[in-house]
């Protein structure tokens, strides 16, 4: 039985996702206690309440103290079958960090998964959808067919956003007597080599809003705003607006930058997206959002890297699985360690930090 400390480094909700993804996948027990116990709110939230559920529903995993405000959880995987399923997070809890816990093991199932999550698409603390799909989607096809649609916008508080999510494994984790046998026909296959940010080709983004405050143009000006801080780069920028039905007012902008090592193609095998986001708040003007969205992405782009900070802690658990790799990251956040940290708990990897630049071996 793997046991964790729910206080170390960022000390929330990343601990227990990222351990219930590599206990699916390893097929180790874990034991966590104080699981956020430094928040307001200790202790599980409806979020974490539904990755447990669904990977009980995948895989007839046991859990123990799997009950909303527990500060303590153990968890017993099974082996992980596809199939198809419908998950209501019930509230504004983001869906971005409920597939932190499903997607990696869902990538090395026996046969495709679907999953039809309902919940908050665009919410403050996680990445939004949009970010998801573009920027962080791209480097994990390199071990499945992942298809990202988003079928509805959900805001907070009341959420009701949906995203289906289409998973086609190459490997199955099935197909393997130990996770050791699995994870050396990982390592034959491709590696995370992240090091340069090489050529500048296109900057892309999708500034989006409720259909209440279109009259107001706030995906509109959210657009123009970063459009014009961005004219600066010498590439085609295209930011797209749309609005939606939600049960919750809302807006934000997602944007991305596209880099390769030839000027004539995009390597979309391995490729090099840089993204960046704002969320909209009440009393804050449409513009504002746009300008920090544009800025953090140019403040990404000047740092050289072809990692953003928060794609970095992502790609964590990916970069153990297919050690040796490396990734230089725009900064080293305590998510990052924080993954890093649960990562060795689960798998016999070392990483080395020197600088930005975060090395996977064996």
């Amino acid at each position: 039985m793997i046991e964790l400390d729910g206080t170390f480094g960022e000390g929330g909700g990343q601990i227990v996702r990222t351990a219930l993804a590599l206990s699916t996948l390893t097929q180790q027990g874990f034991h966590v206690t104080d699981i956020r116990k430094g928040r307001k709110d200790s202790g599980l939230k409806m979020q974490h309440l539904h990755c447990i559920k669904a990977l009980q529903k995948l895989t007839d995993a046991e859990a123990e103290g799997a009950s909303l405000g527990s500060t303590e959880l153990t968890f017993l995987p099974k082996p992980l079958h596809g199939r198809s399923l419908s998950i209501d997070i019930e509230t504004a809890g983001s869906i971005t960090l409920f597939l932190q816990a499903v997607l990696l093991p869902c990538c090395f199932a026996d046969k495709p998964v679907k999953l039809e999550i309902i919940g908050g698409t665009d919410v403050a603390w996680a990445m939004p959808i949009d970010y998801f799909r573009e920027a962080l989607v791209p480097q994990l096809r390199r071990w499945a067919e992942i298809d990202v649609k988003i079928e509805k916008r959900g805001y907070y508080p009341k959420g009701n956003g949906k995203v289906t999510v289409r998973i086609k494994p190459t490997v199955s984790r099935n197909d393997f007597d130990t996770f050791d046998t699995f994870w050396k026909k990982l390592q034959q296959g491709p590696h995370l080599s992240l090091t340069e940010q090489h050529h500048l080709m296109h900057i892309k983004g999708i500034s989006h809003a409720s259909k209440t405050l279109e009259d107001a143009r706030v995906a509109e000006r959210q657009a123009h705003t970063a459009q014009q801080a961005l004219s600066k780069y010498d590439c085609p920028i295209s930011i797209r607006s749309e609005y939606a039905d939600t049960l919750s007012t809302g807006s934000g902008i997602t944007l991305w930058a596209v880099f390769s090592k030839n000027k004539e193609d995009i390597d979309v095998a391995n490729p090099i997206i840089l993204g960046a986001d704002a969320l909209g708040e009440k009393g804050t003007p449409a513009e504002s959002i746009g300008k920090t969205a544009a800025e953090r992405l140019m403040k990404a782009i000047a740092s050289g890297t072809p990692v953003d900070a928060h794609l970095a802690d992502n790609l964590i658990p990916w970069l153990a699985l297919t050690a040796p790799g490396t990734v230089k990251a725009e900064a080293i956040t305590k998510h990052t360690t924080t993954n890093i940290y649960v990562v060795q708990k689960f798998m016999p990897v070392k990483f080395n930090i020197r600088d930005t630049t975060i090395t996977s071996s064996i």
